[in-house]
């Protein structure tokens, strides 16, 4: 369960719920592989995100396999606010996929000094300690592959958090 984001053209962002309902959700499921009882929330239930909102007036069926086969406005055309992201629930499972957490440089940048190039930080965790490692590097934030990952790797990541 949480806010629903997606992946567009080298960002993340959010989806409005405008027309968002459990047949939208149902997909969302269906795409992170959940099976369980899909419920669509609005009003940003999961709390709002930052950064583009993506999609707008979102209508699935039910039956497509991914959000990209739904009937939706244009990419990043859309007329809401953060208070409108979609979320979505797939009980029985409590599983958080992707759970949003934002550094006071991502909400605030004008009270942090500006990030070095290399800095890392774990996304997707359940809790601060675990997580995706990210990098930032040229301005944004990109992942790491893990072609050759070891324990060496997440110790040297974990010294540098």
């Amino acid at each position: 369960e949480g806010r629903v984001e997606v992946y567009h053209d080298g960002k993340w962002g959010t989806i409005c719920d405008d027309q968002w309902d459990d047949r939208d959700a149902e997909v969302v499921c269906r795409q992170l592989g959940l099976s369980g009882t899909p419920k669509a929330l609005s009003w940003a239930h999961y709390g709002q995100g930052s950064g583009p909102i993506l999609l707008d007036e979102v209508q699935c069926s039910g039956n497509e396999l991914s959000l990209d086969q739904c009937k939706k406005s244009d990419w990043g055309q859309q007329n809401c606010d953060h208070i409108e992201d979609a979320g979505v629930s797939c009980d029985p499972f409590t599983v958080v996929h992707r759970l949003f957490l934002f550094s006071p440089a991502e909400c605030c940048p004008f009270l942090l000094p500006p990030l070095a190039e290399g800095t890392v930080r774990l996304a997707g965790g359940r809790s601060p300690s675990e997580g995706r490692v990210e990098v930032y590097y040229n301005g944004d934030w990109g992942t790491v592959c893990d072609d050759g990952w070891t324990d060496l790797g997440a110790q040297v990541v974990c010294r540098q958090l």
